[in-house]
């Protein structure tokens, strides 16, 4: 929860993003926070520290991945794997020098810098900030079939998130990305998961790619990773991947810090031990099936995975941005997203108390709204 100057309570209903996954202020990982700034907070990381060590090795373990490099931003992170994808075509698949290609997908969103931006289909996110980095390729989000048809010998990578967030809460259909995955180790082709807002148990599953029984290659974590409390990502990877970079191939002054470390430890720790990745799971088709019994003509479709669940509304009735502003007049915060879609994604910490406030709200200010 959170309240404004004047004492008002409002339920968080979009959880930054994924970011307070564990709430505002986690006493637990507040109390790690000030003991290890009280420690030792950044030192190069050209120095083996404790913290990371630690960190480093429990993120491979939830994972199932063998290799961690830390960065802090989900940009940072998606940066990095672009960059050890394009190494890795070039010094393990033979692609020759300056020819590797990203596949990316339609309505993705993996963060706002030059390169990033330069493969999103969103022109609010394209326009004024060109000329941008050539070398990628779109293909439509869930489509199998297209994204063979895309694939070159020169393909490196294929980037794709298991459910966009920002594109609108978008679920690919079932058995999509399996049969990504099997493209791509049919084609040598690395497969990207980026699960900085959908991974560490916001689908109800530590990565929202274990619901298709698939491994990538690469694996992009942040937000929720730092607690809600400071920026913390990472670049998880096969072995036989994240060892093509070399020492000084890569770097961050803060990546990995003892602070960040320490902090990032403790949100996996927290995410296990209160259980939070099963309690997304059981929350979630219980908030879908509660919004599901709200009788407006407004709703055109409720689509979601674990705490993660858009509300797409027909354009021609209501705006998804007027609802969100209805929600907050009754206390609750979120914020639209692309296809006229509000999404709900609280903290996972959330009681069945304060979702039903939220549902209630929804109704409500679909009433005063659309009659």
């Amino acid at each position: 929860m959170l309240w404004d100057e004047d004492g008002r309570r409002y339920i968080d209903m979009m959880g930054a993003y994924s970011a307070v996954s564990h709430g505002h202020c986690h006493p637990r990982l507040v109390s790690v926070l000030q003991q290890q700034a009280a420690k030792l907070a950044v030192v190069s990381r050209a120095f083996y520290t404790q913290p990371l060590g630690r960190f480093a090795q429990l993120a491979c373990h939830l994972t199932g991945m063998e290799r961690a490099l830390p960065m802090n931003t989900g940009a940072e992170a998606v940066e990095t794997a672009l960059k050890l994808a394009r190494k890795w075509a070039y010094t393990v698949k033979g692609v020759k020098s300056e020819r590797a290609r990203i596949i990316a997908c339609q309505g993705n969103f993996h963060g706002r810098t030059i390169a990033i931006v330069g493969m999103s289909t969103v022109p609010q996110y394209r326009d004024a900030f060109g000329p941008y980095p050539p070398g990628t390729d779109i293909v439509p989000f869930g489509d199998a079939k297209a994204l063979e048809e895309a694939i070159t010998p020169d393909t490196a990578a294929f980037l794709v998130e298991p459910i966009q967030g920002e594109g609108g809460i978008i679920i690919p259909p079932p058995g999509a990305l399996a049969e990504c995955r099997r493209l791509c180790d049919r084609h040598k082709v690395l497969m990207i998961c980026d699960e900085v807002q959908s991974g560490l148990g916001r689908a109800g599953a530590m990565l929202a790619s274990e619901h298709e029984g698939i491994r990538p290659d690469i694996v992009t974590l942040g937000k929720a990773l730092g607690g809600g409390l400071l920026p913390v990502s990472l670049v998880l990877a096969k072995a036989e991947v994240m060892d093509v970079f070399k020492p000084g191939d890569h770097g961050s002054t803060y990546g990995g810090n003892p602070l960040a470390a320490a902090v990032g430890h403790e949100a996996l720790t927290v995410l296990v031990e209160e259980g939070l990745v099963q309690r997304a799971a059981e929350l979630g088709p219980w908030l879908m099936e509660h919004l599901g019994t709200i009788p407006s003509p407004a709703i055109k479709e409720i689509r979601g995975r674990g705490l993660f669940i858009g509300v797409e509304f027909h354009p021609e009735i209501v705006s998804a941005t007027a609802v969100c502003q209805a929600l907050a007049e009754r206390g609750i915060l979120t914020k639209d997203t692309h296809r006229n879609t509000i999404r709900f994604s609280p903290p996972l910490v959330i009681s069945h108390a304060l979702l039903n406030e939220a549902v209630d709200a929804l109704e409500q200010s679909l009433k005063a709204l659309c009659g």
